[in-house]
């Protein structure tokens, strides 16, 4: 398991970034938060025992991060400002926060791996909550916010324990293979 200063340095970077994007969309600068998340995550690869892997769970969740909120975006339930390179997809600033998330599945939130119930859980009640938070900083804004509360509630509660599920595939954090690194390098 992770030291627990791994685990507070991972979430306080996630809350940076984050607020980054956020603020960085609400202040007409997306690039901003775009930039600051390619810092945070080339720290969390450099950090990783496997790199590799981190890499290919980063861009998975990015990939799904993609698909899941620009069909919110082409639906009409969500609408942004700013960042958008085509109306219908969803801003980079949001498919970087996706980047972003990713980095804290092996570390900060690897709690949750053997608890996809509860995964489940955490995505029904906190996807909605952050495009909530997004939403009165002025980034995002709902057709219907009933119906775009309760798509972003269903979508995350199966999209958590999917990537819980793609995290324990491509753990770069796993300590076994760090362990067994470390052995292999003494019988040099």
């Amino acid at each position: 398991m992770p030291a627990m200063s791994s685990l507070l340095v991972n979430f306080l970077l996630f809350q940076l970034g984050w607020f980054s994007c956020v603020l960085g969309a609400a202040y007409q600068l997306p690039w901003l938060g775009l930039l600051i998340v390619m810092l945070i995550l080339g720290f969390h690869l450099s950090r990783s025992g496997q790199p590799d892997k981190e890499f290919k769970l980063i861009l998975l969740v990015l990939f799904i991060g993609f698909l899941w909120d620009s069909l919110l975006t082409w639906s009409g339930l969500l609408r942004y400002d700013n960042g958008q390179i085509h109306e219908s997809l969803a801003p980079y600033w949001i498919i970087a926060m996706w980047a972003l998330f990713a980095s804290t599945l092996n570390v900060s939130l690897k709690w949750l791996k053997q608890r996809l119930l509860i995964a489940s859980l955490f995505g029904l009640a906190g996807g909605p909550l952050a495009y909530y938070a997004g939403f009165k900083i002025g980034v995002v804004d709902f057709s219907n916010i009933y119906q775009a509360m309760l798509s972003l509630a269903f979508g995350w509660a199966l999209i958590m324990p999917l990537l819980m599920i793609l995290s324990t595939r491509f753990d770069g954090f796993n300590q076994q293979h760090i362990k067994l690194e470390v052995c292999d390098a003494g019988n040099l």
